[in-house]
């Protein structure tokens, strides 16, 4: 990728000024410690001046329309589109990132867009919302927060695609604005996979995240990245499960993925379907009323089944939706029960494919 020219200068929200210059960065739960003129584990956070700078603010590395499915969101406004956009760096260093071109960057790169001219695109493109994915978008939240208030006067919602690695201070800006977030566990959160494949140290960041989303009234989903081999454990899988059903709900949507070798992590095979029809059913066991299985395209645990009387609600294939056996009440039309769906499918459907627009 290309190197940018040099940003104007952006002061980040997120920090505290320490003596000696120095400061602490409090975005993300690495919360780092930056001396003057060095920047911070994501790279896009310097220290100038003994004041914090985003150096990506306004930076975009990356920007497609999506369908809304493929963040994934199941149950938020299915068959709308979205406007996705991520800048260069990250605050994890996964051996296995699909877009490690991006986020193991740690040159500043990207074409310059306002937050208005973001959203001014987003309704060029037809799209109904802004998706802040590809790279972790905590780590330029300073800018996302600019791009969400401006979508929002357009009549736009937006969403994270997060490992949701931040900072309870991150969470109070993020959380009363925000309207809806796919937080991405990696190995069902186990400390030891973390540690070894993506260079965090635990999942109790991730989960004090959560629960502090879910009282701001967040739209939440659950994706668990089931790495074969090395990340595919029951025991943290039943713990993660358990979890989401005491502090989220057991009708929060939660989807198991299939891996594929990528980066750093080419010797080892895609994750075998069994193993995720297993762990789907583990899930469910634990009191989770909503599981998917993604990159799986064609598999019948894409579908929404009504938890009531396990008729298919809603009938996928991949990111398209096939059939809509719902009223609009969103009440199962074999039964009546109520399926927490956010919005309605759009009159005009058709389905959504990925168009780059960068």
């Amino acid at each position: 990728m290309a190197e940018a020219a040099p940003a104007p200068e952006h002061e980040a929200i997120l920090y505290e000024p320490l003596p000696e210059g120095k400061v602490r960065c409090t975005a993300c739960a690495r919360y780092c410690i930056i001396p003057p003129g060095s920047h911070g584990f994501c790279y896009v956070r310097a220290n100038v001046g003994g004041k914090l700078d985003l150096l990506v603010y306004g930076r975009v590395a990356a920007l497609q329309v999506d369908p809304v499915e493929k963040k994934p969101l199941s149950h938020f406004h299915p068959g709308t589109r979205v406007l996705s956009l991520g800048t260069v760096g990250c605050n994890w260093r996964c051996r296995y990132c699909q877009n490690a071109e991006i986020s193991q960057e740690s040159a500043v790169a990207g074409r310059s867009y306002s937050p208005r001219q973001i959203v001014r695109r987003a309704v060029e493109l037809g799209c109904q919302g802004v998706t802040f994915t590809y790279n972790e978008p905590t780590i330029f939240l300073e800018y996302a927060l600019d791009v969400i208030e401006a979508a929002h006067a357009e009549g736009l919602f937006t969403n994270f695609v997060t490992n949701g690695y931040l900072t309870p201070e991150a969470v109070g800006l993020l959380g009363p604005k925000l309207d809806a977030i796919s937080v991405d566990f990696k190995g069902s959160g186990e400390e030891r996979f973390m540690r070894k494949y993506i260079t965090a140290k635990g999942p109790a960041p991730i989960l004090s995240t959560l629960t502090d989303l879910r009282r701001h009234g967040v739209h939440i989903e659950v994706t668990d990245l089931i790495v074969p081999e090395v990340g595919e454990d029951d025991a943290a899988l039943q713990e993660l499960a358990r979890f989401v059903v005491r502090e989220l709900g057991p009708a929060t949507p939660f989807h198991l993925l299939r891996w594929h070798p990528d980066y750093r992590m080419l010797e080892f095979p895609v994750t075998p379907i069994p193993t995720l029809e297993r762990l789907h059913r583990l899930a469910v066991a634990e009191g989770l009323e909503y599981v998917y299985l993604g990159n799986v395209w064609g598999h019948p645990l894409e579908h929404t089944y009504c938890p009531a009387c396990h008729a298919v609600a809603i009938e996928r294939y991949g990111f398209m939706i096939r059939a809509w056996n719902l009223d609009a009440g969103h009440r199962c039309r074999a039964c009546g029960h109520t399926i927490p769906i956010v919005g309605q499918l759009p009159p005009a459907y058709t389905p959504a494919g990925a168009l780059p627009v960068l």
